[in-house]
C-alpha cells in the first residue's frame, strides 16, 4: 500500500512532536515535512506534494 504523505504545520513544536509520534505508529502514514508558520508552510508546499495537511488555523505569518 502507498504511504500517505503528511505535512504538519503548527507554531508549537511540542504539538508537532506529539502528532508526529502518534502518526509514526501507523505504517502507511509518513510525515514528510513540518512548518512552524504560514510562510514556511507555503515554501514547503512548493517542494513537497503532501496528500494531507495537519495545520493550526491561527499560526503566525499566515
Amino acid at each position: 500500500m502507498k504511504n500517505i504523505k503528511i505535512i504538519l504545520a503548527d507554531d508549537h513544536q511540542i504539538f508537532r512532536d506529539g502528532i508526529k509520534s502518534l502518526l509514526s505508529d501507523e505504517e502507511n502514514l509518513e510525515v514528510i515535512a513540518e512548518a512552524s508558520n504560514g510562510e514556511e508552510l507555503m515554501s514547503l508546499l512548493k517542494v513537497f506534494k503532501p496528500d494531507v495537511l495537519v495545520l493550526d488555523i491561527t499560526m503566525p505569518k499566515t
